[in-house]
Order: C-alpha cells, then structure tokens, then sequence
C-alpha cells in the first residue's frame, strides 16, 4: 500500500505562480513513477504530467507544456508540480498519482486531492 499526501494548494491570481507537493510513503512507494492529475468544475479528471522513477523522463498534458514543471526527489519520494503563468482555466482539484506501468500507464494509487483556484 502507497499513501500520497498532496500540499501546496491555494488561491492565486491570473500569470502567478505555485508549487504543489506530494508525499508518497508506504513499503514500496519508492518503486513507482509519479504524476498528476486534475479535475476542473464540471470536468472531467484529466491527465496533467507523469515523471519516470528511473531517469526522470517526463510526460505533459499539451496546455501545460512550457507552463508547468514536474519534479522528483527519489530519496525523499516526493514529486512536485511547479506551475507558472497559471491561468484562470488552470481552476481545479490536483491529484497525485502513482504508476506501477509507465506506458501504458497504470495508476495505481491515487491522494486526496488539493485545491487550486486561479482568479482572473
């Protein structure tokens, strides 16, 4: 069993800036690649980016590209979410996720989610 905790979350206004955090504990949390997902108002959840554990290849949803930044600490099993030049669409719940697969991908494990709002 891998636990994620997400943190980071908050209000913020148009072309600003914020970092989201996720924790992965557990037995073999340190076994999985990492990602993120969102779900906006009245969306569905979407795929924003996933980070390979081994080499750290990286995969982006394409509206966030040269936006959003995915990284990962392998000693600590964290992986965050630098997200700039936020945009009022950008409004939405973020998760994190743990893959087993990386392609096809496999979420395995999923946190509670943290709010991000993006005022215009």
């Amino acid at each position: 069993q891998v636990q994620l905790v997400e943190s980071g979350g908050g209000l913020v206004q148009a072309g600003g800036s914020l970092r989201l955090s996720c924790a992965a504990s557990g037995r073999t949390a340190s076994n999985f690649h990492m990602g993120w997902f969102r779900q906006g108002p009245g969306k569905e959840r979407e795929f924003v980016a996933q980070i390979r554990r081994s080499d750290g290849s990286t995969y982006y949803l394409d509206s966030v590209k040269g936006r959003f930044t995915i990284s990962k600490d392998n000693a600590k099993n964290t992986v965050s979410l630098q997200m700039n030049s936020l945009k009022p669409e950008d409004t939405a719940v973020y998760y994190c996720v743990a893959l087993s697969r990386w392609w096809p991908p496999q979420y395995d494990y999923w946190g509670q989610g943290t709010q991000v709002t993006v005022s215009s």
